[in-house]
């Protein structure tokens, strides 16, 4: 089959012939892929700042945003059968561990991640398991959704996670309304009553951060700037600001967005939040990490995406094309999300 290949850190991957996959075990399932999200995380795991973490063996396949449709499944799977069209949450998780039984999929000890420490989907057909697929409606395709089994999921989660404190009356900033930020508007709209504000250095971004639900946007010029005109529109700061982009500054202008017993949300990465202790302790301020999302989370995302209160805008190229959308997406040319297309 045709895959994209990563041999080596710092170089593009190869467009390139792979062996099919194999069912190995009882919960394997096959997926012949009908799209794949391309992700910035593709862009810092060709750099090679997952390597430390993850430890995959090169050359291997990328791809973890996917969906399709079954192909094949191992003797014990009855949540799906072939034919299904699916998407997967990224990783293959156990199910019996601490975290698994606590729900938490992105923590299981014993998890494959395809795409980041295993082969992923930016081929024609992807091994994944049980655990990992959730049918999808009837209503929707694998190119409109792939983009949400990792991009969409991890902007739902820390949404889904802040939803609680983010009551009528509350401001939530979003810094970034690219690829996550964009779904992460969506998810603010839909299951929260927040007044949410945008900042974003694109204008373009921004016009349509207010077409998803964005109440105020701020155009992103020097620091100073931003922090004067957000202040101004939430009265004091924000009470949850999500950071989707988490590098290049952004990460050290969010502590200054927002209120005292604020929450800086983590989302994008990249960067270092660097924020003196005192501070911290003095303005009641909280850091949190998102790591994906749960299973649960995605079955949500793909409910709120069936019922039209969230829609993924996509760059579509097919997969021999894989080169050309790297290159779009590492110089800013993407707006919302690619797709690779086998």
């Amino acid at each position: 089959m045709k895959a994209v290949r990563l041999h080596r850190y710092g170089e593009n991957p190869k467009i390139e012939e792979a062996a099919e996959p194999n069912l190995i075990g009882p919960w394997d399932v096959i997926v012949d892929v009908g799209a794949a999200g391309l992700c910035r995380t593709d862009l810092h795991i060709i750099e090679g700042q997952w390597d430390p973490i993850q430890h995959p063996h090169l050359p291997y396949t990328l791809g973890h945003e996917n969906a399709g449709w079954v192909r094949e499944i191992g003797s014990a799977v009855h949540n799906v059968k072939p034919g299904d069209t699916v998407i997967m949450h990224p990783l293959t998780s156990c199910g019996l561990c601490p975290a698994c039984r606590v729900g938490q999929d992105s923590h299981c000890e014993n998890a494959s991640f395809p795409g980041i420490n295993a082969n992923g989907g930016m081929a024609q057909q992807l091994l994944t398991n049980a655990r990992a697929v959730v049918r999808l409606d009837a209503g929707l395709q694998p190119k409109d959704v792939a983009a949400l089994a990792d991009a969409g999921l991890t902007a739902y989660h820390a949404v889904r996670k802040a939803a609680d404190v983010l009551f009528p009356g509350t401001h939530a900033v979003v810094v970034g309304a690219g690829g996550l930020g964009h779904i992460g508007i969506q998810a603010l709209a839909a299951i929260t009553s927040a007044t949410i504000t945008v900042v974003d250095p694109s204008e373009a971004a921004l016009e349509l951060a207010a077409k998803l639900g964005a109440h105020h946007t701020v155009l992103s010029t020097t620091d100073d700037d931003v922090e004067k005109k957000v202040l101004e529109i939430t009265d004091g700061g924000a009470h949850v600001l999500f950071d989707f982009v988490g590098e290049h500054g952004a990460e050290l202008l969010a502590p200054r967005l927002l209120r005292n017993r604020g929450s800086h949300y983590v989302i994008g990465y990249g960067g270092a939040v660097n924020i003196p202790t005192i501070e911290i302790i003095s303005r009641e301020i909280n850091v949190i990490g998102n790591l994906v999302g749960t299973y649960n989370d995605l079955v949500e995302l793909m409910t709120l995406t069936a019922q039209g209160k969230v829609t993924l805008h996509t760059a579509v190229y097919p997969l021999d094309a894989a080169l050309d959308a790297i290159a779009d997406l590492t110089a800013g040319r993407i707006i919302g999300r690619g797709i690779l297309i086998p």
